[in-house]
């Protein structure tokens, strides 16, 4: 990988993880019964974050917490991390970010966000940090902060060099206006998510196709749905490709689409192809998954050339 990096800042939550691991995730109205309880550092921005900085980006995050045990916790834990603080910012009437997470026996999940603190990111607070971004800036974010901020952000690098990844997690019950997608570098939804922006179920590689064709429609430059287990989709203009994902067992697949915005933001900033950058993130994505946890889960830059060599 190429020496001479690109700084990534992720933009996004920051939260604390609260998981129980049962044989079956309950249906509406039933209890179950669970077993190991973990609690974790976790936010789909925070998760990126630590993805990115274990394989070798050099990473700020930027968000809002609370001033609470949760705050100073996440705090701690990210500048253990190296990852630079600095654009982390505390409020005294909002707690920080929690999340309540089940795990079934298949690795499979159910997540509730209480966004608390990190819906207090307001476009005003990230503006001296779009002001001060280097010209070869990526700029990772996701939608556990406000829209309007999403939003801002985008429109404030729209004619720089500055590259923007958006994952569209978790999609908003509301319809995304064209200024979320116009000149963006790189969207990366899931399959439910992809469903969800285009109206089009992503069933197999064809579907997911279609629902490509008609993101890239909406001017975002390049496309990247993943499809978990059967890997992802990359569509560009005039180009399709389907790149295939490691098989594994999975364990817990909690921050496994974290782990791999992290680690495609790496690859991106350290000057491979999308195509190469993609294939990497895969990989790191397929790691991830046969551990537990969020950030725990994500694995290191040697781990993912030991895979290639």
């Amino acid at each position: 990988m190429a020496s001479q990096q690109s700084p990534i800042y992720v933009i996004g939550s920051i939260n604390t993880d609260m998981v129980a691991m049962t044989a079956q995730l309950p249906a509406p109205g039933e209890t179950v019964m669970g077993g190991e309880f973990m609690m974790t550092a976790g936010g789909k921005g925070a998760n990126q974050a630590v993805s990115a900085v274990r394989l070798g980006g050099k990473v700020t995050m930027v968000g809002r917490l609370g001033e609470d045990i949760f705050g100073n916790q996440s705090i701690e834990r990210l500048t253990a991390e190296q990852i630079n603080c600095d654009f982390i910012t505390r409020d005294p009437k909002t707690a920080s970010g929690v999340a309540l997470i089940s795990v079934d026996a298949q690795g499979e999940n159910h997540i509730v966000v209480a966004p608390g603190a990190n819906n207090k990111l307001s476009y005003n607070i990230v503006d001296s940090v779009i002001t001060a971004l280097p010209e070869n800036a990526i700029i990772l974010m996701q939608l556990e902060i406000p829209l309007e901020t999403v939003k801002y952000i985008i429109d404030r690098t729209r004619n720089s060099s500055q590259k923007v990844i958006l994952d569209p997690a978790p999609v908003p019950m509301v319809t995304l206006d064209e200024g979320y997608f116009k000149d963006l570098y790189l969207i990366t939804p899931n399959e439910t998510e992809a469903k969800r922006l285009t109206g089009i179920e992503v069933s197999d590689v064809q579907a997911a196709e279609k629902a490509a064709i008609k993101l890239l429609a909406t001017g975002v430059k390049n496309v990247a749905i993943t499809m978990g287990a059967n890997g992802v989709l990359l569509a560009q203009q005039g180009a399709m490709k389907k790149i295939a994902s490691p098989e594994v067992d999975a364990v817990d697949t909690t921050a496994a689409g974290d782990c791999f915005n992290g680690a495609l933001a790496v690859g991106i900033a350290s000057g491979l192809t999308l195509e190469e950058s993609v294939e990497r993130a895969c990989i790191a994505a397929s790691i991830s998954v046969t551990r537990k946890g969020a950030q725990d889960a994500m694995p290191y830059a040697e781990e993912i050339n030991e895979c290639l060599s």
